[in-house]
């Protein structure tokens, strides 16, 4: 079962020096977004007022190198924090001019650092699916939506309603014009024992997946993705809060990248009304949640033990 981070208690003296950090850290991380963010103003607002498909593609590769950048920082930042030892495999032969689909398990906010950090330059900037609520978020959110990310109300399945099934499409229609890697949390949430133990879900590590924005991905550009890029996380030392990686105290990452070719017969259907093709598309992404949740075991039983002497 996932575990929160277990380390040593810090002395004192660590715990002042990891305050400093995660002060120094959490402005570097605030100066950053509002920078980065602040730029893509103009752009977003120039995307809004004109909507050429020309000054659509000009906007949208300014406005992804500058979100490339705000991941840079980040990067940047979290390996000056702390010495990471990062084992991952499945990145090498990756296309940064590619289409991917991109799926991980979730357990924490790190996660999404993980995974800008070991995708920079390797895909497309990650377009993430977010809660409609989102984009009403100050600066952020105007950026978020200028990034087209899709913004998806979390309430699961058929229940999200066609509206937001529409605007999702729309977003994802967007993404054709320049290359792209879309992101989905097939959860819906981070893990936690709570959550897994009132789903009941039959998956030792994972909570049970949502299939809806996957689908709804598949069913608008299905045809120019390059693969879906199976992404398996683990933390041998216990999964980390924000809190943690700001104050440097992450020491081990674990990722698994698996490519695969996305079936042709999913490519094309309608997860709303086809009973066949939405019974099709949950055997697949239960077979792929099997084994992962077997990975991640596989993972844990090989790796813990050794993080845990270490620390």
């Amino acid at each position: 079962m996932t575990r929160q981070l277990q380390l040593p208690s810090p002395s004192p003296v660590q715990r002042i020096v990891g305050l400093v950090k995660g002060c120094i850290t959490s402005l570097i991380v605030a100066l950053n977004t509002l920078i980065v963010f602040s730029a893509m103003i103009p752009f977003a607002l120039l995307k809004a007022a004109i909507r050429t498909a020309g000054v659509r593609r000009f906007s949208d590769r300014i406005l992804n190198a500058l979100a490339a950048t705000w991941v840079r920082i980040n990067g940047w930042w979290i390996g000056a924090a702390q010495p990471i030892r990062w084992d991952v495999e499945g990145v090498d032969t990756l296309n940064p001019r590619g289409w991917y689909l991109v799926s991980s398990n979730h357990q924490s906010w790190v996660d999404i650092l993980v995974l800008q950090k070991i995708f920079q330059g390797r895909i497309p900037f990650l377009k993430f699916f977010l809660k409609r609520e989102l984009i009403y978020v100050p600066v952020i959110g105007l950026a978020w939506w200028a990034l087209d990310f899709p913004f998806m109300q979390r309430k699961g399945g058929m229940s999200r309603g066609k509206t937001d099934l529409a605007t999702t499409r729309k977003a994802c229609e967007r993404f054709r014009l320049i290359p792209t890697s879309v992101m989905n949390f097939l959860e819906g949430t981070r893990f936690t024992r709570e959550k897994h133990r009132t789903q009941r879900s039959t998956f030792k590590h994972l909570l049970k997946p949502r299939v809806g924005g996957i689908a709804t991905a598949l069913g608008t550009m299905g045809d120019i993705f390059d693969a879906l890029l199976d992404v398996t996380i683990v933390y041998p030392q216990g999964v980390p809060t924000f809190w943690d990686i700001l104050s440097g105290r992450v020491r081990e990452v674990i990722v698994r990248v698996r490519p695969i070719e996305i079936p042709r017969d999913l490519l094309d259907g309608d997860y709303e009304r086809d009973a066949a093709y939405r019974a099709r598309i949950q055997a697949w992404i239960v077979e792929m949640w099997t084994h992962k949740d077997q990975q991640i075991d596989e993972l844990l039983t090989k790796f813990a033990p050794a993080a845990q002497a270490r620390a």
